[in-house]
C-alpha cells in the first residue's frame, strides 16, 4: 500500500536483538548486475548523466528485498504463506488511496508513461484522487508466486524470466543469472556503548551506523541533556558532529565487500577528540566541502522498529533510493 517506497525492487537492512543475547545485521541492499561498469552513466564526452542511475531500466539494481524476507523469516513464526496473504488480498482486491498517495501518483505519471511501453497499475484516464482504488494484479501474481515457490518464486522462474526480457528489450542490464545468483548477507551488528546504553546500529555498506557511532562519541562528554532538547545550544552541537561525520562519509565509506575503509579509526575516542578540537561553541564550522544549495530530505524509504512481549526486538530500514524507484515497471 505505499509502491513510493514499499517494495519488492529495492532492499534494506535489518538489525535484530534476540532475547538469548544474540545479536544480528541482514544486509540486502540492491547490488550492480554482472554487466554494469564504471562508464555506464557518462554520455560520449566523459560526462556523467546523473538521470541514467536514477531512472529507467539502466538505474535499477539486483533486488534484495525478497532474499532479505527469507533470511529474516528463518527467525519467525509464522509460515511464509500465512505472512504474505495480506499483502496479496490487497494488491489484488485494490485499496483506497489517500489524498497524499494521488498526488504522489500524479507527480509521477509522466516517468511512468515515458519508462514502460504498456499500460502500468499507476496511472489512469485523468488523476488519481483521493479515495480512488489502486489496483495491482500484477503484483499479486508476483506475490502469489513467492508465497507459492519461497525465494526461488522470485529469484527463478517466471518472474525472474519476466524481469530479464524486459530489461532486454529496455537497455536494462539484469540477467536471471544476477537474480538467481543474489544473496542476502549476515554481517556484525556494529555493537557500541553511550553513557551506559548498549547501541546496536547497522554496519557497512550502511554509513548510517558508522556516522552514528562517531555523533554519539563527539558528543558524550559535552553534556548536552543539560541544553535542553532543540535549543540553540544543543542543535549547533549537533550540526558540528553531523558535519565532521559526513565529511568523512563522504571520503572514507564505501562497500567493505570492496573497498578497504578505516573503521577503527574512525571510530575511536581519540579521533573523535580530535575532530571537535576545532569546535567553538555559538561559532558556525565552515563546511567547504559542501556544494550549494539545500536539498530536502527524501521520503522514498520505510522503517519499522519492533520490541515483543518476550524482549525480542527489531529495526528494519527497506528502501528504493528515489520516490517509486527507478519508475520501471516490469510487464
Amino acid at each position: 500500500v505505499y509502491p513510493g517506497a514499499g517494495n519488492l525492487g529495492g532492499g534494506g537492512f535489518m538489525v535484530a536483538h534476540f532475547k538469548n543475547g544474540q545479536n544480528i545485521a541482514l544486509d540486502y541492499r540492491e547490488t550492480a548486475p554482472a554487466k554494469a561498469h564504471k562508464d555506464m552513466y557518462l554520455d560520449s564526452n566523459g560526462n556523467a548523466v546523473t538521470e541514467w542511475s536514477q531512472l529507467g531500466h539502466l538505474a535499477s539494481g539486483t533486488p534484495g528485498t525478497v532474499a532479505g524476507l527469507f533470511a529474516a523469516h528463518k527467525y519467525a513464526k509464522l509460515p511464509f504463506k500465512k505472512l504474505i496473504a495480506p499483502a496479496i488480498r490487497l494488491a489484488e482486491n485494490g485499496f483506497a488511496v489517500s489524498e497524499r498517495e494521488a498526488a504522489s501518483l500524479n507527480d509521477a505519471k509522466e516517468d511512468f508513461l515515458q519508462l514502460n511501453k504498456f499500460q502500468t497499475a499507476f496511472t489512469k484516464e485523468g488523476d488519481w484522487k483521493a479515495g480512488d482504488i489502486l489496483v495491482q494484479k500484477d503484483l499479486a501474481n508476483t506475490l502469489k508466486r513467492i508465497g507459492d515457490f519461497g525465494q526461488k518464486g522470485f529469484y527463478e522462474g517466471a518472474t525472474a524470466k519476466l524481469i530479464e526480457e524486459d530489461m532486454r528489450q529496455n537497455g536494462g542490464i539484469i540477467t536471471t543469472n544476477d537474480l538467481k545468483n543474489y544473496k542476502a548477507k549476515e554481517r556484525s551488528a556494529i555493537n557500541f556503548h553511550y553513557k551506559g546504553y548498549q547501541v546496536l546500529t547497522m554496519p557497512l555498506p550502511s554509513s548510517g551506523g558508522i556516522i552514528l557511532q562517531q555523533m554519539m562519541g563527539m558528543v558524550e562528554n559535552r553534556k548536552i541533556g543539560n541544553m535542553k532538547f532543540q535549543t540553540a545550544e544543543s542543535v549547533q552541537l549537533m550540526v558540528e558532529a553531523e558535519r565532521r561525520a559526513f565529511a568523512d562519509r563522504a571520503e572514507f565509506l564505501g562497500d567493505a565487500d570492496f573497498v578497504k575503509v578505516p573503521v577503527k579509526t574512525l571510530t575511536s575516542k581519540k579521533y573523535l577528540a580530535e575532530q571537535m578540537l576545532d569546535f567553538v561553541p555559538g561559532q558556525a564550522g565552515i563546511s567547504s566541502y559542501v556544494g550549494p544549495g539545500i536539498i530536502a530530505e527524501h521520503e522514498e524509504t520505510t522503517h519499522i522498529s519492533i520490541i515483543d512481549g518476550e524482549g525480542n526486538a527489531v529495526a528494519v530500514t527497506t528502501t528504493l533510493n528515489g520516490s517509486y524507484g527507478s519508475r520501471v515497471v516490469i510487464k
